[in-house]
């Protein structure tokens, strides 16, 4: 009876499990799609659009994306007081252009100073390549710091040739020297020493292909003196001049625990924005939003007056055209970037030294280099935290609680106010989706320093809900920048792949730094992201 009976019931299931396979592999395997129009270049070099079809991200897979990135770390310090470093990033080119560096160097008490720590947090948003952003992550901060150990710990004279200026004068051969009367206690000469390494730095930096030629080429024995050596195999030539050819901004800050003052250095087109807690009466308060820092772009109308006054020769709708350089670099201050510093004759022999003539071309209408510089702007604000200031009533009701510093790729999505709400918010404990229209009655906000918006324009803030779900605030800011608790719009923008997204989105580089009251017993003198656990000034 059984024997009999198999086959119909085999064929039973043969004829009901193949439709059900197909529905399981339509529903369940099947990878759902979407349609996106694309611009493409055709065979002749024309642009054009297009629609193409692309796979839409898991859930699991987007969180592996926004969290694969993210660190968060504490460092206790003896002051008692606990710094936290959030750093998070999301690629849109492959690879990412973006960089971030961070380090605390403890600072010796001398006669002329008290003891403490300098905090150094810095984003790099590189463009044209990846080479000067992280050339930038190594060498910025040490950068910084090497000069301000000359304010801090200035040289006896016996010491005028020791290994520190030694250093100095031969990574930058034109460094600029300033007085040895400064003092680190005087915010104008601690800013005139950041800038003065963001500017030696950046000269290092474009000068290096130019002092490998002249080198190369008074060793050879050929006397023409038209002769340009071939540098473009040569065991340096790449890596001198591929950070000069690609450019990247930079914003660095410093929280100066001894001297009570926090500084920021911005050399294009990233922003920090502060979170300040102000106390009411009654107990309650809200965050004021400062920002501490301009966009240094062409669109910036200080920026665009500042370039049109340095080039009274040229054409001024040449200097700033479409609110960029000469009608191409958008930020008008950047380390690198060459094409826009180097004369024409010089981009000429440098091009057939290293690239066998196919260098990019320079700019149209480039009369009278340079026309972008990495000097930064720095801004100062005392350095309000109680902890660090005991039995003040003032720093008791209005305290700095946080910094957020980001690459443009957040601020093409979130306003500053968006950005201090949403870590104020974070700090505070919300979870869940929140309302756009509720957050604003969770986490008053009130605008301290207004930005300058550099951009064009900024995405529209939609309906819709705030998500908090994150451990990782850089995480949190980010996913809400791209579909917050919208959870198919952040499928779809992380699912657009290189080159077609970044039309949707930049690179994202985060760094959100937040103190706590610690305990001086758990107190451990670290670094972050340094090789050496322990440096001082």
């Amino acid at each position: 009876m059984l024997r009999r009976a198999w086959k119909p019931i085999a064929g039973t299931i043969i004829g009901v499990g193949a439709p059900a396979s197909l529905y399981y592999y339509y529903t369940r395997v099947k990878p759902v799609t979407f349609d996106l129009k694309v611009r493409e270049t055709g065979p002749d070099g024309k642009r054009f659009m297009t629609t193409r079809s692309f796979d839409l991200l898991s859930t699991n897979q987007v969180e592996k994306r926004l969290k694969e990135n993210a660190i968060v770390q504490s460092t206790p310090r003896p002051s008692g007081i606990v710094w936290n470093r959030a750093t998070a990033s999301l690629a849109s080119n492959n690879p990412i252009e973006d960089a971030s560096a961070s380090a605390i160097i403890e600072r010796d008490k001398t006669e002329t100073g008290p003891e403490g720590d300098l905090l150094f947090f810095a984003v790099m948003d590189g463009h044209a390549g990846t080479h000067t952003s992280q050339l930038l992550s190594k060498t910025l901060i040490p950068a910084v710091a090497m000069e301000l150990s000359t304010l801090i710990n200035p040289p006896t004279p016996k010491q005028s040739s020791s290994i520190l200026s030694t250093a100095k004068s031969y990574l930058w051969p034109t460094a600029v020297s300033s007085p040895s009367t400064m003092s680190d206690a005087n915010p104008s000469h601690f800013s005139q020493r950041i800038q003065e390494a963001f500017i030696n730095l950046d000269n290092g930096i474009t000068e290096a292909a130019v002092r490998l030629l002249d080198f190369e080429s008074a060793k050879s024995d050929n006397k023409d003196k038209d002769f340009i050596p071939d540098l473009s195999k040569h065991p340096l030539g790449q890596a001198a001049i591929q950070p000069a050819l690609s450019g990247s901004c930079a914003i660095l800050a410093i929280l100066d625990t001894a001297r009570r003052n926090l500084y920021v250095a911005c050399t294009g087109d990233c922003r920090a924005v502060a979170g300040i807690w102000e106390e009411a009466s009654d107990g309650t308060g809200s965050w004021k939003v400062e920002v501490l820092s301009e966009d240094q772009t062409g669109r910036n109308e200080s920026e665009a007056a500042r370039m049109r006054s340095e080039h009274p020769k040229d054409n001024p709708d040449d200097v700033i055209r479409n609110g960029r350089v000469l009608g191409g670099l958008e930020p008008t201050r950047a380390f690198g970037d060459a094409r826009y510093k180097w004369s024409t004759e010089l981009q000429d022999r440098l091009s057939k030294a290293f690239m066998g003539g196919n260098m990019r071309r320079w700019p149209g209408a480039l009369n009278s280099p340079p026309y972008v510089t990495a000097k930064p702007e720095v801004t100062h604000r005392t350095l309000s935290i109680p902890a660090l200031s005991p039995g003040s009533a003032s720093a008791d009701k209005s305290a700095l609680r946080f910094l957020v510093l980001a690459t443009d790729g957040l601020w093409d999505q979130l306003s500053s106010e968006d950005v201090v709400a949403l870590v104020g918010g974070h700090l505070s404990g919300l979870k869940g989706a929140i309302p756009k229209s509720d957050l604003p009655k969770l986490v008053p906000t009130t605008t301290g320093t207004a930005a300058v918006e550099g951009k064009s324009e900024r995405r529209e803030l939609v309906e819709g809900a705030w998500a908090f779900v994150d451990d990782n605030p850089g995480t949190h800011l980010i996913r809400n920048a791209l579909g917050g608790a919208n959870n198919y719009q952040l499928r779809k923008t992380l699912s657009i792949p290189a080159p077609y997204s970044r039309p949707h989105r930049d690179d994202i580089t985060v760094t959100v730094v937040w103190w706590e009251e610690g305990k001086e017993g758990e107190a451990n003198t670290t670094t972050l992201n340094v090789e050496k656990p322990k440096a001082k000034l």
